[in-house]
C-alpha cells in the first residue's frame, strides 16, 4: 500500500466501504485483497461492517480504519436464499433496517464520504439507501449472480429493478455475474477482455489476488502420493459431496491418494457438514480425507496439492480459489459454469468439467495424475494467465479508475485503457 504522506493528505478522496459480514468469506477477503493494494495516496479508505468478526481485525493489521455499526442480528443472520416477499414485509425487521440506514447515513455525513462502495447484497440494500439519503455517489459491487438459480425469484426481481435505479455504478467481479443483471438490455453492456467500449455505468472487475515472485519457479509434484484439494466455504452449492465422490473413483486406480476439504461451514451451514463427514465413512474415505477447517494459510495448502478441485453444481460467481490454484502452478479441475469458464481455457489452463457429474470429475482428475507432463504445462499456462488477467494490482487499477470516473478526477490510466489491455 502506498504511502498518504507523499501528498497532501486532504487532497485525497475518502472512500467508504459497506459490507454486511465480518466473516471470512470470500467478498470479504476480496474486498481485503483489494484495500491492501489501493492507492491510498489518492484515496482514504473507511470500512463499516454490521457486524464483528475476523475481517475486522485483518482491516486494522493493514492499517484501514474500521467502524462496527451493528444491525439486529434477525437481520443480520437472514440467509439469501431464504428470502422472499414475506422477509421482507416483517414490519419489526423493516422498523429495524429503516434505523440502521439513518443511522448509516449520517455515519457517511458525519465522515464526510466522497463515494460509498458496497460490497455485499444486503449492504448494496442498506448502504445504498443510506447513500441516496446522504446524497453520496454510490458503487454496487455486485459478487453473487442475480439469477434464480442462485437466489429466491423475489430477491433477483428486487435487484435487478434496484440495480438501475440505486447504485451510479455496477461493479460485477464476472461477466457471469454482469449478465444476470441485464434482463432485456443485453447490448447495453460489455466484456472486459472484448476490447470495446465499456458502458458508462457498469463494468466487470474480476477479483484479483496476490501473485508469487516471478522468481518462483513451478515443479510439479513428483510424490508418489498425490494430494487432491477442494477449498471453500462448506455449502451444499460448493459441491464437496461430488468432490467425495469423484475421489472414491480416483481411488479405485490411486489407493495411496490423499484428499483435503479445506474450509468451514459459515452461515447455518453446519448441517451439510455433518452430511459429507458421514458420506466419507460411507464412501470408505476415513482414512484418506482430511478436515482441514478454516484455515488462513491457504496459498501454502494449496502449493502441497497436486491437482485443484472446484466442484460447484451451481454456477459460481467468479472461483477465486481457482484463480489462486493458478497462481501457483498447479493443475485446476473445475465445473463448467459462471465464472470459472472466464478463468479457465479448458485444455490448456486447466480441465472444465459439466456441473453435476461425479464420473467426468474423476476423469478429468485421473487423466491429470496419469499425464503429469501435460498437467505440469497447463499448470504453468495457467499461472501465466492468473499473472496476466487476474493479479490483485489490475483489479486495483480498474476500482481506482471507476472512482476516478465517478468523482471526476485525473488519473493517470483511465478504465476504458485497461480493458482494452485486457
Amino acid at each position: 500500500m502506498s504511502s498518504p504522506n507523499a501528498i497532501d493528505p486532504g487532497s485525497r478522496k475518502r472512500i467508504l466501504y459497506v459490507d454486511h459480514t465480518a466473516k471470512m468469506s470470500g467478498g470479504e477477503i476480496a474486498l481485503l485483497n483489494l484495500l491492501a493494494h489501493l492507492d491510498t495516496v489518492r484515496f482514504e479508505p473507511i470500512v463499516v461492517l454490521s457486524s464483528d468478526g475476523p475481517i475486522r481485525g485483518k482491516m486494522e493489521a493493514i492499517g484501514i480504519e474500521t467502524h462496527l455499526l451493528l444491525i439486529s442480528p434477525n437481520v443480520l443472520e437472514t440467509r439469501k436464499d431464504s428470502l422472499g416477499f414475506s422477509t421482507l414485509l416483517r414490519l419489526r425487521d423493516v422498523a429495524l433496517t429503516g434505523g440502521y440506514v439513518l443511522t448509516l447515513a449520517r455515519f457517511m455525513r458525519r465522515h464526510r464520504a466522497d463515494l460509498v462502495h458496497t460490497n455485499s447484497l444486503k449492504a448494496d440494500i442498506l448502504g445504498g439507501i443510506a447513500a441516496r439519503l446522504a446524497r453520496i455517489p454510490l458503487i454496487w459491487h455486485i459478487r453473487d449472480r442475480i439469477d434464480d438459480d442462485y437466489l429466491p425469484h423475489p430477491i433477483v426481481w428486487l435487484f435487478r429493478r434496484l440495480c438501475h435505479w440505486l447504485p451510479d455504478y455496477v461493479v460485477a467481479n464476472s461477466h457471469s455475474t454482469l449478465e444476470t443483471l441485464q434482463m432485456k438490455r443485453k447490448n447495453h453492456f460489455s466484456a472486459v477482455y472484448s476490447g470495446v467500449e465499456i458502458p458508462a455505468r457498469q463494468s466487470v472487475v474480476h477479483d484479483g489476488v496476490p501473485t508469487l515472485p516471478k522468481m518462483m519457479s513451478v515443479v510439479y509434484p513428483e510424490s508418489l502420493v498425490p494430494v487432491l484439494g477442494l477449498v471453500g466455504r462448506i455449502t451444499s452449492w460448493k459441491g464437496q459431496h461430488i468432490f467425495l465422490k469423484a475421489a472414491a473413483i480416483v481411488r479405485q486406480r490411486f489407493p495411496r491418494v490423499r484428499v483435503q476439504i479445506i474450509g468451514s461451514a459459515l452461515f447455518n451451514e453446519e448441517a451439510y457438514e455433518a452430511e459429507i463427514r458421514t458420506l466419507t465413512a460411507a464412501l470408505g474415505l476415513e482414512e484418506v480425507v482430511e478436515f482441514l477447517g478454516f484455515r488462513s494459510d491457504v496459498p501454502r495448502l494449496i502449493e502441497s496439492l497436486t491437482v485443484l478441485v472446484h466442484a460447484s453444481i451451481t454456477a459460481e460467481p467468479f472461483g477465486q480459489v481457482i484463480v489462486e490454484g493458478m497462481v501457483a502452478g498447479k493443475p485446476v479441475v473445475a465445473t463448467d459454469g459462471g465464472g470459472a469458464q472466464e478463468i479457465v481455457l479448458s485444455g490448456e489452463t486447466g480441465l472444465l468439467v459439466p456441473m453435476n457429474d461425479v464420473k467426468a470429475m474423476a476423469d478429468a482428475i485421473l487423466y491429470l495424475l496419469d499425464n503429469p507432463e501435460i498437467a505440469c504445462e497447463m499448470g504453468r499456462r495457467g499461472r501465466q494467465r492468473a499473472q496476466e488477467h487476474f493479479s490483485i494490482e489490475r483489479t486495483a487499477r480498474k476500482i481506482e479508475s471507476v472512482y476516478d470516473q465517478l468523482l471526476h478526477t485525473p488519473s493517470g490510466q483511465t478504465l476504458d485503457s485497461l480493458v482494452k489491455s485486457g
